[in-house]
């Protein structure tokens, strides 16, 4: 498959694909656009955001704003008031949080709850623990991760929007994000489900605190230097952006995420689809997805505009843009 013939089909059976880009032993070797749109346009990205917070936990860590992902969740709201009787919460780690292993007292996301609150950081909180205790099992949440944008910006005394622009896309050359607020759940459903370019922006509560699980947006080629700077252990244009241990961390395999999540392992907020494969990725809604294959030192992005049916696209990233992105370094 040549690259228009890549094109036309992704025009025709992938219809909510906006971008693509790859690059292949460190250049990018393949960019293209769907649906009108330009390769300097912005997506919303989902549940990918929550892999760029990893990074961001980890910058935090290097700078020594965190001790590690082993301090408790509580250490860092010590105002917080424990509802009467709440024993678990006491317990649960960031690390927890960020391998999905942390327990809510939900059976189904609060959305409404949480996001016509006053306060997102205290609702989540609200949820967290249980009777059942910590039990180790995968439960994903992406209103958890609200917590891990409050650590960063209670620890580094800036907005995690702020403290991303400074130290991970200032330093990648990616423009500036802004934060985005809304002012009522139709505007909130407006930024989810609209099928237009999104503005360099990142989706925060009433009070500033960036989504840490959705919210973010970027371009395909944003994310190809994401992906980029994971491939090279944390290293971007010669410039050390966050440790190589890091790096190793957040995409090695922690735990199961079981049958409905296609029976991929997951790292820190980052997938690992096969653990046969030393491939992994950052996967959201609509599938958008930044796909790294150390192996063959390539990286891979698609970015995506809203599709509910849609939220995995490694297998066909796999299955015909990996080996396309192949016959360019023969």
């Amino acid at each position: 498959m040549n690259k228009n013939e890549l094109h036309n089909y992704i025009s025709s059976d992938q219809k909510n694909i906006c971008q693509t880009a790859a690059s292949i032993n460190g250049a990018m070797v393949y960019s293209d656009t769907f649906n009108n749109y330009k390769n300097t346009d912005a997506c919303h990205i989902a549940s990918a955001t929550k892999s760029i917070t990893s990074l961001l936990i980890g910058i935090a860590i290097d700078k020594g704003l965190i001790i590690s992902t082993n301090q408790k969740v509580l250490d860092f709201f010590p105002d917080y008031h424990v509802k009467r009787g709440e024993k678990t919460i006491h317990q649960v780690t960031l690390r927890h949080l960020m391998t999905m292993t942390a327990p809510y007292k939900y059976k189904s996301e609060p959305w409404t709850k949480v996001c016509t609150s006053d306060n997102w950081t205290r609702a989540v909180l609200d949820l967290l623990g249980g009777r059942a205790g910590i039990t180790g099992e995968f439960k994903y949440s992406t209103l958890g991760m609200q917590i891990l944008s409050a650590v960063i910006t209670k620890v580094s005394g800036m907005t995690t929007t702020d403290f991303a622009n400074r130290y991970l896309f200032e330093p990648l050359g990616t423009a500036p994000r802004k934060s985005f607020t809304v002012s009522n759940k139709d505007e909130h459903l407006r930024f989810v489900t609209s099928e237009s370019p999104k503005d360099n922006i990142w989706f925060c509560d009433s009070q500033g605190i960036a989504a840490a699980g959705f919210g973010l947006c970027l371009s395909a080629e944003d994310m190809l230097k994401i992906g980029q700077l994971c491939l090279d252990d944390g290293v971007f244009n010669g410039r050390r952006i966050v440790s190589s241990g890091w790096i190793h961390e957040i995409t090695s395999a922690k735990t199961a995420a079981g049958e409905r999540f296609g029976n991929m392992a997951y790292g820190l907020l980052w997938w690992i689809p096969n653990k046969e494969r030393s491939a992994y990725a950052a996967i959201g809604d609509s599938g958008n997805v930044i796909y790294v294959d150390p192996d063959k030192n390539i990286v891979i992005t698609v970015a995506s505009s809203f599709k509910p049916a849609v939220s995995d696209r490694v297998g066909f990233i796999q299955k015909y843009i990996e080996p396309f992105i192949e016959t360019l370094s023969q």
